[in-house]
């Protein structure tokens, strides 16, 4: 048979069946900015979803799944939101807190535990599932935690 006489698929039909993006087991923990930032991507979600209806559906197929997925996706997370205040003068590492660690090999690393979808490393942000986080969770000044095969002590906690 000739190529001619075979529909392959477009990019666009191929976009238009986009997964939905993965919503995790754990619950959704969120600081005060992780819920503002949350309401905000769920507003941006929103407007997308309008602005793809007001379009050419057909013609852009892409936009109005991309747009139909983050609308659930946000939607979700912001129902499922767990708002957690952050303690005024923190004894120990918990959820919200800043924490600063002195690593065996010298290297002093800071960082605030915080929920999944606010997380992000490069920024000193890293989400209260995450390994790190785990081991120092519940630890006080002074503690010592074992992360990746080696110890970090808790020098500071804000």
């Amino acid at each position: 048979m000739s190529v001619a006489f075979t529909r392959e698929n477009d990019l666009e039909a191929t976009a238009a069946d986009l997964p939905d993006r993965p919503i995790s087991p754990h619950p959704n923990l969120v600081t005060a900015s992780g819920l503002a930032a949350l309401d905000v991507a769920l507003a941006e979600a929103r407007a997308a979803y309008a602005e793809a209806q007001t379009g050419d559906v057909q013609a852009d197929r892409t936009a109005m799944a991309r747009a139909t997925r983050d609308l659930r996706y946000y939607g979700a997370r912001r129902a499922s939101a767990q708002l957690i205040e952050t303690p005024p003068c923190p004894e120990t590492v918990q959820f919200g807190t800043t924490v600063t660690l002195d690593r065996e090999d010298g290297r002093r690393q800071t960082f605030r535990i915080v929920g999944e979808d606010e997380a992000d490393p490069a920024k000193g942000s890293v989400s209260y599932v995450s390994p790190l986080a785990a081991a120092v969770m519940g630890k006080a000044v002074g503690d010592v935690a074992m992360v990746a095969g080696r110890d970090v002590e808790v020098i500071a906690i804000a």
